[in-house]
């Protein structure tokens, strides 16, 4: 069944990637990006010729993730158009790279809102649509940062997406009853094929960052490097699209809670699989294992 989904930063990368794969898949899809008309305008255009070459619903939607007005803006247009909104996929975020002590608190701050944040603004909008109808998918870009291995000069990003992953967790029993799934995408550090390190942002404390040169010599390239080096040769980060899209067009209750996509297999895997665990069990101590799957749709909240 066709499904109506809107992604955050779908300008690039994984969002680009997944807002294709879904359209490919029949689906009605919106790629929100911000500033459609300036900086990325080509992205934008690139999307409308996609969506016209290949005779898919996939139309881009203004969405600047660090504004409530604007997030509420896109999310009021696909409703308008469409009347519901059925997956919501949380993949705007920015990588950092540096000493950790070399970034101001301004600049951990906004990292934070593009990983965070956004990630509440968005719910904020579309969440009370889906709790009416008693239905939905939210779909989590994570990272395998949170639980795997934990290179230096990345912590900054890390604990953004740290704070997300807890977010996304507390998020999936808190809408349980409300019939909404949570599917949590855990990629890997994909060094090719998106642009994720190449737009990586660097800390503005440039005397503080020449401290840990002097120690620390080349160790910013050397992790780079390291992570290329675990990198299999087929590694290919369209597989998280194509994960993210498997996921939507499985039947409700038979999603599975995280997938991981890590071809380096930096051991999130294994850590993940025990944090669930854990959760499920205490779950089950508290009388609460109601919350580890949907309700099965209310037709008290549903629409038509």
């Amino acid at each position: 069944m066709s499904k109506v989904i809107i992604i955050s930063g779908a300008s690039s990368g994984f969002g680009a990637m997944t807002a294709r794969e879904l359209a490919d898949a029949g689906h009605a899809v919106y790629a929100g990006m911000r500033d459609v008309g300036g900086r990325n305008q080509k992205a934008a255009a690139d999307a409308r010729g996609y969506a016209s070459s290949n005779n898919v619903a996939l139309r881009t939607v203004e969405m600047d993730v660090s504004d409530q007005d604007s997030v509420d803006g896109a999310v009021a247009e696909v409703v308008s158009e469409q009347d519901r909104i059925d997956v919501v996929v949380h993949n705007a975020g920015h990588m950092v790279l540096g000493p950790t002590e070399a970034f101001t608190v301004e600049q951990i701050a906004e990292i934070y809102d593009t990983n965070v944040l956004s990630t509440q603004r968005l719910n904020r909008a579309a969440l009370p649509h889906l709790r009416e109808r008693g239905e939905g998918l939210l779909v989590w870009v994570g990272s395998t940062s949170t639980r795997g291995g934990t290179p230096p000069y990345l912590g900054p990003y890390f604990a953004a997406k740290a704070g997300m992953d807890s977010l996304a967790v507390s998020y999936s029993a808190e809408l349980a009853r409300f019939g909404i799934e949570t599917v949590i995408v855990v990629p890997g550090a994909f060094t090719s094929g998106t642009n994720h390190f190449a737009h990586a942002g660097r800390p503005e404390d440039a005397a503080v960052a020449r401290a840990y040169e002097a120690r620390y010599a080349g160790l910013m390239d050397r992790v780079g490097a390291s992570l290329a080096e675990l990198e299999p040769d087929d590694a290919d980060p369209h597989e998280v699209a194509a994960q993210i899209a498997r996921v939507v067009d499985l039947p409700k209750g038979e999603r599975p809670f995280r997938v991981h996509v890590d071809p380096s297999d930096d051991g999130a895997s294994t850590v993940n699989a025990v944090g669930d665990e854990v959760r499920a069990r205490f779950y089950e101590r508290i009388g609460l294992t109601d919350l580890l799957s949907p309700a099965s749709r209310n037709p008290n909240n549903a629409r038509g």
